[in-house]
């Protein structure tokens, strides 16, 4: 114990000197220095000579507080793990979710009802993982309390990416009630048409040829027959006056002179025709006579049954009715009866570039010159739509499409009659065959006196 106090006394005895021969810096960086060696002996026997039960309270105190950080860190270290693990499975699902579809978009062109409902399956089955994803995040975010701040930014990175997916969803099902309320409306409208027409049998002032039209819009899934033919030609005739009418009325709100636009109509029609010698005054007096439309209403007839004669409309080489002339009859009547019901714009919005889409790309921008469109529309935006595969969804491209659809399903129907029905086109100043050809003039009478011409080809 002597020896304890002795060197105690010693050690407070030579920092008193050396703060009193010098300042405080000085002494910290010289004196210490010069006697390091035998301070630290000192030190060391001063530390050694310190009670067991200190050395024990440090141990515990500063050795439990470093198991505590490696604790935390190794805490810190598998919910990282945990979370690079959830992001991979994400992002796999993610992918999974792309791939599917990619393979329902390709099930729509061409349409295949198998691969759609593999490709729907697909669709689903990812869906499904990526919300099993999301609930797992959830869960997991609220049942720890230190690592809720972390799970609540996953669980946000988690819902930012489902939250495309739920939205499509959303949208799909709005536009399936859409549809379900749209069907049972065309149902009422069918039981309404067919209790009208039974209701209404003997009324008089109903001619042979629209009844026969009704029946067989009724009986449209029986079989190909002349009388559907002829009902399916009366609606391509409503089809063309109604996109005629349209077209005419946006040349006079764009101040043109219909009279020189039908000239230069007719014009072009009478160089096409070379073997015809047509003399132009007839031009001037239809115009002014007041039958622009007519002869507006035969250049667009004359533009969308060009080519009608084959199964393509030649817009590409296919020989399908000559090799197997039985099979493209019965696909040509199935394609009819399933088209049939579709609206145009819904059909070319999942398909652009089927066969009716090319079809109904090229007889626009057959019909509709640059000129003509930018001066009725003051630009070009629809024939550049057109031009890049796809469909603008104005009024006037609808009404065309009512008018496209008409002439196609009129063209499935005569390729899938046996004989096929024959075409023929009268020129101008050809004899007038009451039969075959209509009279805008009306005569007193109900026929068409003899000697008549072609006036509208």
């Amino acid at each position: 114990m002597a020896a304890k106090v002795s060197n105690f006394s010693d050690l407070v005895q030579r920092v008193a000197a050396s703060c009193l021969l010098h300042p405080l810096g000085a002494g910290r960086n010289g004196e210490f220095a010069a006697n390091g060696a035998g301070d630290e002996d000192d030190f060391s026997e001063l530390e050694l000579d310190e009670p067991e039960e200190e050395v024990r309270e440090e141990e515990e105190n500063g050795g439990g507080g470093g198991i505590r950080v490696r604790e935390e860190g190794s805490r810190k270290e598998v919910m990282e793990m945990e979370m690079e693990m959830a992001m991979w499975e994400v992002f796999d699902a993610v992918s999974a979710m792309k791939k599917a579809y990619a393979g329902l978009q390709m099930a729509h062109s061409p349409w295949d009802p198998v691969k759609m409902r593999a490709a729907d399956v697909a669709v689903v089955g990812e869906l499904r993982k990526l919300g099993v994803l999301r609930e797992r995040f959830r869960r997991r975010c609220s049942s720890g309390g230190g690592r809720r701040g972390g799970g609540a930014v996953v669980g946000g990175t988690l819902r930012e990416v489902v939250a495309p997916y739920e939205a499509a969803v959303e949208e799909l099902k709005k536009e399936v009630k859409a549809k379900e309320v749209e069907v049972d409306n065309l149902k009422e409208k069918l039981s309404s048409v067919v209790n009208g027409s039974n209701g209404n049998n003997g009324k008089k002032g109903r001619s042979i040829s629209r009844r026969k039209v009704g029946c067989s819009q009724l009986q449209v899934v029986a079989a190909p027959a002349p009388d559907l033919f002829v009902a399916t030609m009366s609606q391509v005739k409503e089809a063309s006056k109604s996109f005629t009418s349209l077209l005419l009325s946006l040349m006079r709100a764009a101040h043109w002179d219909i009279a020189a636009a039908v000239r230069s109509i007719e014009a072009a029609t009478v160089t096409a025709i070379t073997a015809t010698s047509i003399n132009t005054s007839s031009l001037v007096t239809t115009t002014q006579n007041g039958n622009a439309k007519y002869a507006l209403q035969s250049y667009i007839s004359s533009k969308m049954f060009q080519g009608f004669d084959h199964e393509t409309f030649y817009m590409d080489g296919s020989l399908s009715s000559l090799l197997n002339p039985d099979q493209y009859r019965r696909d040509c009547f199935t394609q009819y009866r399933d088209m049939k019901a579709m609206d145009p714009a819904e059909l070319l919005g999942i398909l652009p570039t089927c066969h009716f889409g090319k079809f109904c790309s090229n007889k626009y921008l057959a019909i509709v010159h640059p000129k003509m469109e930018e001066s009725l529309f003051g630009d070009l935006d629809q024939r550049r739509q057109v031009l890049d595969g796809n469909h603008p969804r104005s009024e006037f491209y609808s009404q065309f499409l009512g008018m496209a659809k008409a002439v196609w399903l009129l063209h499935l129907l005569a390729f899938s009659l046996d004989p096929t029905p024959s075409q023929f086109e009268a020129t101008r100043g050809a004899e007038f065959h009451p039969h075959y050809m209509e009279s805008v003039v009306k005569f007193p009478g109900v026929r068409v006196p003899s000697n008549q011409v072609v006036g509208f080809p």
